[in-house]
């Protein structure tokens, strides 16, 4: 049947359903937030109906008869101006009662959506995945445009053809039509508002189609009214599988976003065809602005995998997870069309595939760290925390990784500084790569353990991301230089000069300071593993810093937080002998040994805070805050006294 511009197709008497969502305020919300651009509706229909004839050539691999004798997939646009409609037909899957019911009565349930699911629990997977109409919305963003909209379908393989109309507001109905009334496919046809009514011009049809779904890979024909010949307008040229010369940078933008879901430009495009043992084709984007689903905890990636052009899977696990936030597809010559999802990830093509693949996302971002520094600056600060999962995981392209990885650090904490800038910036006899890791980039920049560090002018990397404190302890080096955490063991420092050759040698600790130092100890008892003199301080008084052996202070806080550990070791409090509070303390006499006890907690408590943590008993603090206070303004000559 061709496709027309009718008002409504004669049916059986209409049968109301109800939404299943307040959908009068979430259409509103749809159609008015969610897309400021009205003409999107028709790439989402065009997307749904690319969508649908993919799922048929899947289907039809295991069952040809599907195709019956229609075999080639079609797209049609049909406008009438004089009835202000616009239908959109696919000869795809089509859809049956119950799924026209559940995907277009519920939002963001779309067919696509229930077909992969369908699909990896035949395959004893459970896994989410993504075609163009994941999250189905798509089809709603048609009442933007339409006071009422008309949907026919009838399913492969099935004789009965359905009709689901609906005004949007809160109600559709879903009766049968005679089998007749429609072969093979699906046809929505939108009932446009008076102000929409240039949406049934042929110049905007064809700039529409050509602007945001000339890279579809099923052919889009036009009737540009009743009557009138199919007009071929986009010839359904997969775009990936075009010479690089024919494609514009407004082809692969417009590509990525519908491939991507997303509506910002990409960063990154990359774009080739290896050829040899394995014969295939890649088309990456790593996007301008990070996924929604970037921090997922399944941490899947979204590359889809097809065969000779033929949908297959988005779940075929094509890149390393560091680099899920990638988007685009590959398309291999060599896959056979009925491979399962298990054979797949089974597949030595697949994995010499995939390391390819990986091998030329990394190097492309390579070339761009070396020739395009503020480009890549944009894109580590986007997706450099995920990237740096690789140096914990991937010992095979650790280098590669490391070699990528840009930091804030005390030398430049507003601009990206690579390894290599760091070591050519070594200070003499310093033979490590000293890091700061936390969960702040301001507190690691106020932390008192940079102090002796600063003080030598040596270079400190600040962490701020929770992977860093596990890639760091891998056992990674760079340039045969391993990596320090400066807030773990003894500081070292003694080797290196500081920076300021004029300063004088540091005095020995005062007998009294070191007798302070060991009340200290007895005094915190079992808070504490030990108190010791620090040459890591110069400015402030205490610090905490955790035991030469096993995690550094941030991992221990996240293991402990995580359950992973009972709790966390009992830190080393580190005291600046140098420090004027701490000379005052040492000074005091034994009869002022409660007011030391005192201040000994609260040097304690403070190191704690200056660490990012909370005092070790808040009630106890406070007591001991208000003693020594009150002790101070005793001490403080009467007001007016001469």
């Amino acid at each position: 049947m061709s496709v027309t511009g009718e008002s409504r197709p004669d049916s059986r008497p209409l049968q109301a359903h109800a939404f299943q969502a307040d959908v009068a305020k979430l259409l509103h919300l749809m159609v008015h937030s969610v897309y400021s651009d009205k003409s999107v509706f028709l790439r989402e229909l065009i997307a749904n109906a690319a969508d649908a004839c993919e799922r048929l050539r899947y289907e039809a691999i295991a069952e040809p008869k599907l195709l019956g004798d229609d075999p080639k997939p079609r797209i049609t646009l049909a406008a009438d101006a004089d009835n202000r409609t616009l239908a959109v037909e696919d000869n795809g899957i089509g859809m049956s009662r119950d799924e026209m019911v559940e995907a277009l009565g519920t939002i963001a349930r779309s067919g696509t959506k229930a077909f992969i699911d369908r699909l990896a629990a035949a395959d004893g997977g459970a896994e989410d995945s993504a075609l163009i109409g994941r999250f189905g919305v798509g089809f709603y963003s048609a009442f933007m445009v339409a006071e009422r909209v008309d949907v026919i379908s009838r399913r492969a393989g099935t004789e009965a053809t359905w009709l689901w109309s609906s005004d949007g507001k809160g109600t559709f109905s879903v009766t049968e039509l005679p089998a007749a009334a429609m072969r093979r496919g699906t046809r929505v046809t939108l009932h446009l508002t008076e102000d929409a009514k240039s949406y049934t011009e042929r110049f905007t049809l064809e700039r529409l189609v050509k602007a945001q779904s000339g890279h579809v890979p099923v052919p889009i024909a036009l009737i540009e009214k009743p009557g009138a010949e199919a007009a071929e307008i986009s010839d359904g040229a997969a775009l990936w599988a075009k010479p690089k010369s024919d494609i514009t940078p407004g082809d692969y933008t417009d590509f990525y976003r519908s491939i991507a879901g997303q509506f910002d430009d990409p960063a990154l495009t990359v774009h080739f065809r290896a050829e040899g043992r394995q014969d295939y084709t890649t088309l990456f984007f790593v996007p301008g602005s990070r996924p929604f689903d970037l921090f997922d905890p399944d941490r899947k990636g979204r590359i889809k995998l097809y065969v000779k052009r033929v949908f297959i899977t988005d779940d075929a696990d094509m890149l390393p997870r560091y680099l899920r936030f990638v988007r685009g597809l590959v398309d291999s010559a060599d896959l056979p069309l009925n491979v399962s999802r298990e054979k797949i990830q089974e597949s030595p093509l697949l994995a010499a595939i995939r390391k390819g693949a990986s091998n030329r996302v990394l190097s492309e971002l390579e070339r761009v760290a070396e020739k395009e520094p503020v480009a890549y600056a944009k894109i580590w600060d986007t997706f450099g925390a995920v990237l740096k999962e690789g140096i914990y995981e991937d010992s095979e392209r650790r280098d590669a990784l490391l070699a990528l990885a840009r930091f804030k650090t005390t030398a430049s904490a507003d601009a990206w500084r690579s390894l290599k800038d760091y070591v050519g910036a070594l200070r003499p006899n310093q033979t490590a790569i000293y890091y700061l890791a936390g969960d702040d980039l301001d507190r690691l920049k106020a932390s008192p353990q940079l102090e002796g560090f600063r003080a030598r002018g040596v270079e400190v990397l600040l962490l701020p991301d929770p992977v860093d404190s596990f890639w760091v302890m891998a056992g990674v080096s760079f340039d045969g230089k391993p990596f320090k955490s400066i807030t773990q063991g003894a500081a070292d420092l003694a080797a290196i000069a500081r920076a300021d050759a004029k300063q004088e040698a540091q005095p020995e600790a005062a007998p009294s300071v070191k007798i302070f130092v060991a009340f200290l100890k007895s005094t915190l008892g079992d808070a504490v593993s030990d108190v010791r003199i620090s040459d890591r301080l110069t400015d402030s008084a205490v610090c905490l810093v955790a035991p030469d052996s096993g995690p550094d202070r941030a991992l221990e806080k996240i293991l402990a937080s995580a359950g992973r550990l009972p709790s966390a070791r009992k830190p080393i409090l580190e005291v600046n002998p140098r420090h004027a509070l701490i000379a005052a303390l040492a000074a005091l006499g034994d009869g002022e040994r409660a007011f030391k006890e005192d201040a000994a907690h609260l040097l304690f408590d403070e190191a704690r805070v200056l660490d990012g943590e909370h005092p070790a008993d808040a009630r106890s603090f406070s007591n001991r805050l208000a003693r020594v206070l009150e002790r101070g303004l005793r001490r403080q000559p009467a007001s007016g006294a001469a």
